[in-house]
């Protein structure tokens, strides 16, 4: 049985600070005007998925926080996903069409099993988890997510990169026809297409990250980044890429589309950091989503977004102000 939930009648600058949220918007004006530009397979639905069908077989982890939990309805109609729309609600307007499947995912660069899966035969050797993670965003707001999914690093050790492979860039898919904001205008920001994340091999391999493929039990939505997406929660979120069709293991720096459209304001680790601003706005408290009123007040960013015990020894001796 599909439960169909009802998205909050939200508009994309109540929540986001007004200022922030126009600064951001701002830039992509400018950006764009500038030319900037292996498990029991029980645990996986078939091809016939939809968002919202429950996801069978996923076990509670040990990944989990106190905090409470950011309700459904938030999660899935509060959204960047500038491939179909720069306001808050436009992924949820227009994502419902993107067709998850067929849907395969190359890998490929320095790898010893490169080649096309099938996303089903991708996710299938994995057994399906459930964490319960900040999600920290560039704009100082956040949310309680409790993902469904499997470490990055199972998969990465299933597909035996080789020793020249220091990092992996993933790369969202690129169809102008279902995701809207890729086409010409300011739609989508004004962004280089498709969409490009990467990561050094040792935090891809870290516990913490994530290949997610559901919240909340269910199969991810569209709009969160169905069928597969990264998340990396010491991160901000723009680090975590959506709807994967790429994966491909290089020996240097991958280009990632924030950091080629702003390279001063959205950097290649774009770590959590209270101690480090943005150059527009401060980044030392954040905006819990769905709580109460403008008159609330803010909490502060904690350093790695409350995961310091768990990543600060990936940067040690690394100048995080330099490093950003």
């Amino acid at each position: 049985m599909l439960l169909i939930k009802q998205a909050p009648d939200i508009k994309s600058s109540e929540i986001t600070d007004k200022k922030l949220f126009s600064e951001r918007r701002r830039f992509l004006r400018t950006a764009a005007a500038t030319g900037a530009g292996l498990a029991s397979s029980a645990l996986w639905l078939p091809a016939s998925v939809q968002a919202g069908e429950k996801l069978s077989g996923v076990r509670k982890s040990t990944y989990k926080i106190d905090d409470k939990l950011t309700s459904y309805d938030y999660i899935t109609s509060y959204n960047n996903f500038y491939e179909f729309g720069t306001d808050k609600s436009s992924p949820a307007k227009f994502a419902k069409k993107m067709k998850t499947r067929p849907w395969t995912v190359v890998v490929e660069g320095e790898v010893n099993k490169p080649g096309t899966y099938d996303i089903d035969d991708f996710i299938k050797p994995h057994a399906l988890e459930e964490r319960i993670y900040r999600l920290r965003c560039v704009e100082a707001w956040s949310m309680i997510v409790p993902w469904v999914g499997f470490p990055l690093a199972d998969v990465i050790k299933r597909l035996e990169p080789n020793s020249r492979a220091k990092y992996v860039q993933f790369v969202t898919l690129y169809d102008p026809e279902q995701m809207p904001g890729q086409k010409r205008g300011l739609f989508g920001g004004g962004l280089d297409w498709p969409y490009r994340e990467g990561l050094r091999i040792d935090e891809a391999m870290n516990p913490l990250t994530l290949f997610v493929v559901g919240l909340y039990g269910e199969v991810l939505p569209n709009q969160n980044g169905a069928p597969l997406r990264l998340v990396v929660p010491w991160k901000y979120g723009f680090k975590s890429i959506k709807s994967i069709v790429k994966m491909r293991f290089v020996e240097k720096q991958p280009a990632t589309t924030w950091n080629m459209a702003g390279s001063s304001e959205y950097g290649f680790y774009s770590n959590v950091n209270p101690n480090v601003d943005h150059p527009r706005w401060s980044q030392k408290s954040e905006r819990r989503i769905g709580e109460d009123s403008w008159f609330t007040p803010k909490r502060k960013t904690l350093m790695f977004n409350g995961y310091a015990d768990q990543v600060a020894h990936l940067y040690t001796g690394m100048d995080l102000k330099k490093h950003f």
